[in-house]
């Protein structure tokens, strides 16, 4: 990015806190980048709803982030949203770029000594069509044990950061215990949340099974399209950049510097409690909590 223009600023969208992982990594990547994160959690959670639920809660939670903060791109760090929603999403956003987080199956099935392979993942996500068309594309040489495992998102969005070593090693237990009895050597962690516990996992499977993820690709992607977004920019002047008008553009800007980088804020709360967890999660992680977003 040239030194004279604007810092760009990318909003990252989840169910929850799942994309939590995918913002740092970016940060890590990109630290010249400014981020704001949103989860859904007043509608958490996605893997278990319709299609149709799961695109209608992506749009609002979208349209609450870019009425908000208007950004240079949205990542939906979120499998389930992204094979279900992101074409649905890209229509209703024209003037947004989102960048998509779909299962690792290319990277597995490039890695895979046997060709045998797990897929971690809301039910939505294993059993959606567009899964099944990154297996044919990529992977139609390998064998795919597919799990949903809505009780261990559950257990990561709600009881993980204040949860031992012991009860996250239980939570664990049962996909690990199922991928074990496929005999797979790879492991896609294919819902964000379970980034949160990807040393657990790696752990509970010993070392001859590789955990992978999308977090590289993701954060590529992102830049690729950051960049092509600034050029677009460069050619329109003095047209709209991006095509932003001027008003969005000023008010993106006075949004954008009055929120701390990496601040990470929910829809909402079923109770002090949860709101309590939410907080504490932030401390851990090192970034600023916003509490519930409401619209601008």
């Amino acid at each position: 990015m040239h030194a004279a223009e604007p810092t760009p600023f990318v909003a990252f969208l989840d169910s929850g806190t799942g994309g939590i992982p995918y913002m740092l990594h970016f940060q890590k990547k990109c630290p010249d980048v400014r981020c704001v994160y949103l989860g859904d959690t007043a509608n958490f959670p996605y893997g278990e709803k319709s299609c149709e639920q799961i695109t209608d809660c992506a749009a609002a939670a979208s349209k609450l982030l870019i009425d908000r903060f208007n950004p240079d791109a949205v990542v939906v760090a979120c499998n389930t949203i992204s094979v279900t929603a992101l074409s649905a999403l890209r229509e209703r956003f024209p003037s947004i770029p989102f960048v998509g987080t779909v299962p690792a199956i290319k990277l597995a099935a490039a890695v895979s000594p046997k060709k045998r392979i797990g897929l971690l993942a809301t039910r939505q996500t294993v059993e959606n069509a567009y899964t099944d068309r990154l297996v044919a594309e990529f992977a139609s040489d390998c064998y795919i044990a597919r799990r949903g495992d809505p009780d261990l998102i559950e257990f990561v969005e709600k009881k993980l950061f204040t949860a031992t070593q012991e009860e996250r090693a239980a939570a664990v237990a049962p996909a690990v215990e199922y991928f074990r009895q496929h005999d797979v050597d790879t492991i896609i962690l294919g819902c964000t949340h379970f980034i949160h516990m990807a040393d657990d996992i790696q752990k509970a499977a010993g070392c001859s099974v590789r955990v992978v993820d999308s977090r590289d690709g993701v954060v590529n992607q992102t830049m690729r399209v950051l960049e092509a977004c600034r050029e677009k920019a460069d050619s329109a002047k003095p047209a709209k950049t991006c095509e932003k008008s001027a008003k969005e553009s000023t008010q993106a800007k006075k949004n954008t510097c009055s929120v701390e980088n990496m601040t990470f804020y929910i829809t909402g709360v079923r109770d002090a409690v949860a709101e309590n967890e939410y907080r504490t999660l932030a401390r851990n992680l090192g970034i600023p909590y916003g509490g519930i977003l409401i619209d601008a």
